[in-house]
């Protein structure tokens, strides 16, 4: 494992728990940040996490012996 796909593992746990955090907000009925923020971060989170994925599964790919 590289660096750059460990920080881009990490940063895709980071979004993937802010989707999760923003469902739970929204589900709340409540949510702090009002609904249209927590919605984008939703909608940002989700390609976020599978793009950050799948560049640490390449670069991870491309550098085994």
């Amino acid at each position: 494992m590289t660096p750059k796909s460990g920080i881009c593992l990490l940063l895709c746990c980071i979004s993937a728990i802010a989707g999760v955090g923003s469902v739970f907000e929204l589900s709340s009925g409540n949510p702090e940040l009002g609904s249209t923020v927590t919605g984008l971060i939703l909608a940002a989170s989700i390609p976020v996490t599978a793009i950050l994925f799948w560049i640490a599964v390449q670069d991870t790919k491309a550098n085994q012996s």
